[in-house]
This record gives structure tokens, sequence and C-alpha cells, in this order.
């Protein structure tokens, strides 16, 4: 049994998250450029087992798909070629960004570190990455 890796997909920036190899505990694993990121999961892929890559899914409040939606979709189009073996999922995202900027306060990381969006992109994919462990 491979890891499950979780994406927050951004038009700048996408957070990165992993479990264990037993799929119990998810970590923020990095945030990567996206104009890096296939290049990034074909080195991490080649290092690790991953059997499925979960990958945000931004819907509105009347859980219609926000704009941003269309940036991830040519996306998951690219996985699929470049990773036929693995399995693509998705999970809603919505209120991560908010849940992992509270994570922070809670943290009590400082106002400083809180101001690096790379840091709530991470973080965020945890989020991801933990609410689908809850439905596996």
């Amino acid at each position: 049994m491979g890891r499950i890796l979780a994406l927050d997909y951004g038009a700048k920036r996408t957070g990165v998250a992993v479990t264990d190899d037993y799929r119990m505990i998810a970590s923020g694993l990095t945030t990567v450029p996206t104009s890096d990121l296939i290049e990034f999961l074909r080195d991490y892929l080649q290092k690790e087992n991953v059997d499925i890559i979960v990958v945000g899914e931004p819907k509105q409040m009347n859980n219609d798909p926000s704009e941003s939606e269309a940036l991830i979709q040519p996306f998951l189009s690219k996985l699929k070629d470049v990773f036929p073996k693995i399995t693509l999922a998705r999970q809603d995202e919505r209120f991560t960004s908010k849940m992992a900027f509270q994570t922070m306060l809670d943290s009590g990381i400082t106002k400083k570190k809180r101001r690096n969006k790379a840091l709530v992109d991470e973080i965020s994919a945890t989020i991801i990455l933990q609410d689908f462990l809850k439905h596996v």
C-alpha cells in the first residue's frame, strides 16, 4: 500500500502534503512553484510509493465549482497523462485557507511567519489530506 499525496493547487504555488506509509497521518511536505509541479512530482514519485494523488476541489457555497476550477482541469488532464497508473481523487477544499490560518494562530506561529503564503498552502494541503483520510 502506497502513500497518499495531496495538492492544494494554485496559480502561483501548490501546497503538498503526504501520508505516512500506513496512511494514518497527514503531514505537510512542501510548497512548490506551480510551474515546477510536474517535475517535482516526477522526482518525488520515483523515490516514494504513492497510490493516490488528491487534488483540492474549490467550490462556492452553493456547491458550484469556483473560478479556479478552470485552472485545475487542464492540470488534472496532464496528471492523468504523465502518471496514468496513479489514482486521482478530489476533495472539497472550502475554507481550508481560513482553517490553515487559524491553525497557524492556534500554534503560536509569529505574525511574520503567518504572512508566508507558502506555509498557508502547505497547511491547506495537509487539511485537504486529513479530510480525505476521514472518508477513505
